[in-house]
């Protein structure tokens, strides 16, 4: 970014190549609407570019990124005037399409479905226990970093996170207990 910010069009085109993916997915997860996500994904990258000659290194790219990220999501939800809501299944071809195999249909499948199953379960998290189990898992960010992104303190973070692994867990076990 530091070189984005001193005129480099191409650092800018890395940065948006190497994480355009995961915040897209991020704004997914948080809304499950994919017109909404690609709109709200597409916003971030416009402020990123009109911050860049305000960009300062105090933080990776990515907590800068996500801090946006997470500052338009809250932004987007009160102008919606709602909570975001558990609405219809988003499929899993949408995110990451599967890889093909074709010696083993039946792990294909298996894996699919196991896939369709957490992303429903991430859905049925609360608000807060899944923004910062995806910041975790899909962006990478560690705790700090979280923390600085919600505006919350680490040991929140951490309980919030350990929540959504226990629900997570919990709902793992109920379905292939149920089969």
């Amino acid at each position: 970014m530091g070189n984005y910010a001193k005129g480099d069009t191409e650092a800018f085109n890395a940065l948006y190549t190497r994480n355009k993916a995961a915040l897209y997915r991020y704004f997914l997860r948080q809304t499950q609407f994919s017109n909404q996500a690609e709109e709200l994904s597409q916003d971030v990258w416009t402020k990123v570019i009109s911050a860049r000659k305000n960009y300062r290194s105090s933080a990776k790219f990515t907590t800068f990124l996500y801090q946006i990220a997470h500052n338009h999501l809250i932004d987007h939800i009160r102008k919606q005037s709602v909570r975001i809501v558990e609405v219809q299944d988003t499929s899993t071809t949408e995110l990451d399409p599967p890889v093909r195999t074709k010696e083993q249909p039946e792990n294909e499948l298996e894996s699919q479905q196991g896939q369709a199953l957490i992303l429903n379960l991430v859905k049925q998290l609360p608000q807060a226990q899944r923004e910062v189990f995806i910041l975790k898992e899909e962006a990478g960010l560690d705790l700090h970093d979280i923390a600085s992104i919600t505006a919350t303190g680490v040991e929140t973070v951490k309980s919030r996170l350990r929540y959504a692994l226990a629900k997570l867990r919990e709902g793992l076990v109920e379905t292939y207990e149920r089969t």
